[in-house]
């Protein structure tokens, strides 16, 4: 087995805090910048004016998710605060402590500067997770004359970025590294050349391993396993033979025993380094300012090339890009296009000449025109997931081609497909979408899914009326039926009448009804559904609001 390659990790404590902080900055700062009040809660800090970069002025603050603290600030733990508390534990222990959400996306979002600041200092980082990413000691090391002057220049890049908490773990192996960055200055097993910097000489990572516990290195549930064997520690869990690990703990156990022995990984590399991101965002700017949409597209012509090349490059296509457009006066406008296949440079120019004539139609808008345009991708996928297949369910192309003409002549909103979305009438399910545009993500499709009470379960009418039409339903006696206080039917149906003409055949067989109750806080009113089917096999979907029925939709 290979031996474990020198490792240094750079771990920034309490990240989530840091994060939560300049997030609030950042939100103060934009509403400052455009003459707005700030959102609630969004201060240089918190409600102490604790500086983002100063975490021995924080106050005592919690993140908290599903009710439990996820992270805190030193104040806080000085007062008994500790990760997996409860809320109300938490604020029993340190009644001043100010609560706060947890938000996973900013402590990702405000950990990526840093990451790119610093891949331009050391090449080679791997994020581990936020506020945490490892890196190979061998190029740094070599570049700045050793280990310790390696870990002092990152630390002073960690000092200008405004972290001046930051510490920096040196050891074999990524894991010795990370309990080296956590570990004490007095911690045995380590040296500490200066504030920050802990180093595991080479080949000592198994014996600075060793006095920890095995929970540091095991899931919770293994380390109860191991604690009612009686091993507690990582070197106690080391001293067992690896092939006694195997056949009793399979590849979990062989995992936590190779970190308790500071081993090298069965196979590859330990440290996997980030690809380097790749900035597809183009932007064109104009002087003078462009004034029609037309002129606007024919400038834009090169531009929406270089766009798409830069994707067919990296095997990509993009699905959807933001426009972003900025007048001479300062405002800026953008908006968001989805595309049903892929976009190609003429789409793109499409795209351009339709939110710029959208512009210009726009008498308030004011200025001379367009000074800037930025192409920003929202959404990418592999080139080969669209290369057609043996039985292509996409768009045809000529079809594509003389919708797509069809609309740049009248007009982006002219030319439409139906799409289903949430709901609970069926007028309100379906909606009329621009050819090229689609609604994306999980959100979306969770949203039509449901759940949605009262909405049609199984098989949907054929015929969908865009306005229900007005019907009534009597008994054999010819009297008017409605619902009781119990949502039934006060007598059964005989005859159904759709505008004023009653249907030849007689009713022969309906469903339960059940209600529909939708915000009612906003005053709209209780309906209820019914479904009815007549003699000669023909079947209607009906509806009753404040007394009157309606027609929904038929069945053929």
């Amino acid at each position: 087995m290979p031996a474990a390659e020198r490792v240094l990790m750079l771990w920034i404590p309490d990240w989530p805090i840091h994060a939560m902080l300049r997030e609030r900055e950042a939100q103060a700062r934009s509403a400052a910048a455009n003459g707005e009040r700030p959102p609630s809660g969004a201060h240089a800090g918190t409600r102490t004016g604790a500086p983002a970069d100063a975490p021995a002025l924080w106050p005592a603050i919690a993140l908290l998710a599903q009710h439990r603290v996820v992270a805190c600030s030193p104040a806080a733990r000085a007062e008994g605060v500790r990760a997996g508390l409860r809320e109300r534990e938490a604020q029993a222990r340190c009644p001043s402590i100010e609560i706060h959400a947890h938000a996973p996306e900013a402590d990702a979002r405000q950990f990526a500067p840093v990451l790119t600041a610093i891949e331009q200092l050391v090449p080679g980082v791997e994020p581990r997770r936020p506020g945490l990413c490892a890196m190979r000691v061998r190029g740094p090391a070599r570049y700045y004359g050793g280990e310790e002057p390696a870990a002092r220049a990152l630390l002073e890049l960690a000092a200008e970025l405004g972290f001046a908490d930051a510490r920096v773990g040196i050891a074999d192996g990524v894991f010795a590294a990370e309990q080296a960055a956590r570990s004490s200055e007095d911690a045995s097993g380590l040296t500490t050349p200066c504030p920050g910097v802990r180093i595991v000489p080479p080949g000592g990572s198994a014996a600075f391993l060793s006095p920890l516990p095995v929970s540091r290195a095991a899931p919770s549930d293994f380390a109860e396993v191991l604690h009612g064997l009686g091993i507690r520690t990582l070197g106690a869990f080391a001293a067992l033979p690896e092939d006694a690990v195997r056949q009793r703990f399979g590849a979990g156990g062989i995992a936590v025993h190779r970190r308790a022995t500071a081993a090298g990984p069965g196979h590859g590399a330990e440290v996997r380094p980030r690809a380097p991101v790749r900035e597809f965002a183009v932007e064109l700017a104009f002087e003078p300012p462009v004034s029609t949409a037309e002129q606007l597209a024919f400038a834009c012509a090169t531009l929406t090339e270089e766009y798409i090349a830069g994707f067919t490059e990296a095997g990509l296509v993009c699905t959807a890009l933001r426009v972003e457009l900025t007048d001479d006066i300062g405002l800026h406008h953008e908006r968001e296009w989805a595309h049903p296949r892929h976009f190609t440079a003429a789409d793109a120019l499409g795209r351009i000449r339709w939110q710029a004539a959208g512009l210009s139609s726009d008498s308030e808008r004011g200025g001379a025109g367009i000074t800037r345009v930025r192409l920003v991708p929202t959404h990418t996928d592999r080139i080969a997931a669209h290369e057609p297949g043996l039985w292509n369910t996409e768009p045809d192309e000529r079809v594509h081609h003389q919708l797509s003409r069809a609309q740049s002549r009248l007009g982006h909103t002219a030319v439409g497909t139906m799409q289903l979305r949430g709901g609970r009438l069926l007028r309100d399910r379906q909606r009329q979408i621009p050819w090229g545009t689609q609604q994306r993500g999980a959100g979306a499709r969770a949203a039509a899914a449901g759940p949605w009470p009262g909405a049609i379960g199984g098989a949907t009418p054929t015929l969908v009326f865009p306005v229900p039409l007005s019907a009534e339903l009597t008994d054999a006696s010819g009297e008017r039926i409605g619902i009781d206080d119990e949502d039934l039917l006060t007598a059964p149906p005989s005859r159904l009448s759709v505008e004023r003409s009653t249907l030849p055949a007689a009713v022969q067989g309906w469903s339960p009804p059940w209600p529909v109750r939708e915000h009612w806080w906003a005053g709209a009113p209780a309906r209820t559904r019914l479904q009815v089917q007549l003699e000669n096999g023909d079947a209607w979907l009906l509806y009753t609001e404040a007394g009157e029925w309606f027609a929904e939709g038929r069945y053929d």
